[in-house]
């Protein structure tokens, strides 16, 4: 995929992906509740364009009065003014009101969008297994769908309101400047609607040298979030391995790995920062310039009587709105730029998602009626292509009990994987039974953060089983006094020891009792007694369950009929099964 650093502003197949990531939301379930709150935020952000036409008017009125001196009519209209002023503070603040809820309902359907593609497929794992350079996937969901609703809908409403502006305003400066005469070198001259021409001219001007000067912002914008989040995904790590590093003594190491990541978090401000000081020289020196232009014009105008007082601030207030609207590029250009870096990182989270869907898995799995899984000629390689295991071929029916034994690094585990349909390195075939429920428990178990009665029943939901039968699972794991704690919302996986994590993962097999269970050294922290008389409870609880352990030392199979012995050779390994 093409470097978003290389791309222009609007690369050849924006518009195109673009309209692939909005169309997300407006053809889901929720588009017409979207739809007609897109509809009052538009109709509001109109009446607020509508109500600054207003109050230009009724300013007119204000100094036509004063230099008439009429106390009557400025009364009058000062009456009106502040009757406009309340109306349009409702109008203002329902506008903002409208736009928020809308984005976030916007948020919500594209959060479960992007959820579902990265969860449901598997593509959160073939991700890894295939190196992908998608750099922090949470904070893509979390935080760069947040700024690309908000800034889709702050940009397209404000250009709205924008065009809407100049529409408005257009006509009224025309015909406040669409009479005016100078004269040069004694003749008389008529430029129709001279300042319309003048603040196109200068946003023209200002909208060039903006662009010029800020185009730089687009590719800085792209690291900020990325480098943010592996600073914090540092810090993370640190928490979570906090006694691993208090035994180690590596608080200094740590912490140095800490610096630098933010290193890189500093340089790139500094980067941003030099580059918005750039543009902001820029923008707000038209800025304060362009409130005079108006006055310059229009003065010789009102020295000569051809202009009323008020007619001057209603064409000053009407230019500085058609300015306003013309120049929208440069002040926006900022939020343009974070905006294309949010979809620039949701793009590429995009494509990557949909190339793992493309791949096409070498090892072929199938389901079939028979309850046995068969391995049938089946190659095991790394994503290298490395070959671990070739040639393999065996069956576990129904109520087996094996053992998976190996040295080190002997693709014990990689095998796990592949019985669990999620290794597509190789080729050959896993045949797989339609019925029955699998379960696999890896040595490093999964513990949701939330109450322990939604971590003892994962995978299931929360409610899936009774109290009464999680606190007896608990129990005969030995974790009591855990047992009365099924309300309490923890980081279990902070608060447990490496044992207990494991016994509540074991505890969660007596709770779905699987038909075909793969233990991946999930009780490689126990001892020997307690891992006895956990292979028993199981005969006792799950007397025809299928039960594959992979395991380092000899004991383990005592509790199985049947062992597979992994031996590696000449680079790869081969499988005695006896």
């Amino acid at each position: 995929m093409p470097n978003a650093r290389t791309r222009a502003l609007f690369g050849r197949h924006f518009f195109r992906r673009l309209w692939q990531l909005t169309r997300v939301y407006w053809v889901s379930p929720d588009a017409p509740a979207g739809a007609g709150l897109l509809a009052l935020a538009i109709s509001f952000e109109l009446g607020v364009v509508y109500g600054n036409v207003l109050l230009a008017q009724v300013q007119r009125r204000l100094f036509d009065a004063m230099q008439d001196k009429d106390t009557g009519a400025f009364f009058q209209a000062l009456s009106v003014f502040f009757g406009l002023v309340l109306v349009f503070l409702v109008v203002a603040a329902y506008r903002i009101y409208f736009r928020q809820a809308l984005e976030i309902r916007w948020r919500r359907g594209l959060t479960d969008h992007y959820l579902a593609g990265w969860m449901r497929s598997g593509a959160y794992y073939r991700l890894q297994l295939h190196e992908k350079e998608t750099d922090n996937p949470d904070q893509r969901i979390a935080e760069d769908v947040r700024d690309y609703v908000a800034s889709a809908l702050g940009l397209s409403l404000s250009l709205l309101s924008a065009v809407a502006t100049l529409v408005s305003f257009l006509g009224i400066l025309w015909g406040l400047s669409g009479e005016w005469r100078f004269h040069l070198a004694g003749s008389e001259f008529q430029i129709p609607g001279l300042m319309v021409w003048v603040a196109l001219l200068y946003s023209g001007l200002s909208t060039w040298i903006t662009h010029r000067v800020g185009r730089r912002l687009v590719p800085i914008n792209f690291d900020p979030q990325r480098f943010e989040a592996d600073f914090r995904y540092c810090l993370v790590r640190f928490r979570e391995n906090a006694e691993a590093v208090a035994f180690s003594r590596g608080e200094e190491g740590a912490r140095h790995m800490a610096l630098d990541f933010f290193r890189s978090v500093v340089g790139n401000w500094g980067l941003l920062i030099r580059a918005q000081r750039n543009l902001s020289l820029v923008t707000t020196g038209f800025s304060q310039a362009n409130g005079v232009v108006p006055l310059l014009v229009a003065a010789p105008a009102f020295f000569f009587g051809r202009l009323t007082l008020g007619a001057v601030m209603q064409a000053n207030i009407a230019y500085v709105q058609v300015s306003s609207a013309l120049t929208w590029f440069v002040n926006a250009y900022v939020e343009i730029a974070r905006w294309r870096a949010s979809l620039e990182r949701l793009f590429s989270f995009t494509e990557a998602i949909e190339d793992t869907r493309r791949l096409q898995p070498g090892i072929e799995i199938v389901r079939t009626a028979e309850p046995v899984i068969r391995l049938v000629d089946l190659r095991v390689e790394l994503p290298s292509g490395r070959c671990l295991l070739d040639g393999v071929s065996g069956t576990i029916a129904a109520g087996d009990k094996v053992v998976v034994m190996g040295p080190s690094s002997s693709c014990k585990s990689t095998l796990f994987r592949v019985f669990a349909g999620i290794w597509p390195f190789g080729r050959g075939r896993v045949e797989l039974p339609e019925k029955g429920k699998m379960l696999f428990l890896p040595q490093q178990p999964y513990l949701p953060i939330g109450t322990l009665r939604t971590a003892a029943s994962y995978p299931s939901p929360e409610g899936t089983f009774a109290d009464e039968r999680i606190r007896e699972a608990l129990q005969l794991m030995d974790l009591d006094a855990f047992a009365g704690r099924l309300d309490d919302r923890e980081h279990w996986e902070q608060l447990m020891s490496g044992e207990e994590q494991q016994r509540l993962a074991l505890a969660r097999v007596l709770l779905h009792e699987p038909d075909w269970l793969f233990l991946d050294e999930a009780t490689s922290t126990f001892d020997e007694a307690t891992e006895e008389r956990f292979y028993e409870l199981l005969a006792e609880r799950l007397p025809r369950a299928a039960v594959v352990s992979v395991a380092h030392w000899p004991g383990v199979a005592q509790f199985h009929e049947r062992r597979w012995t992994i031996t590696p050779h000449d680079g790869k390994a081969t499988i005695e099964m006896t």
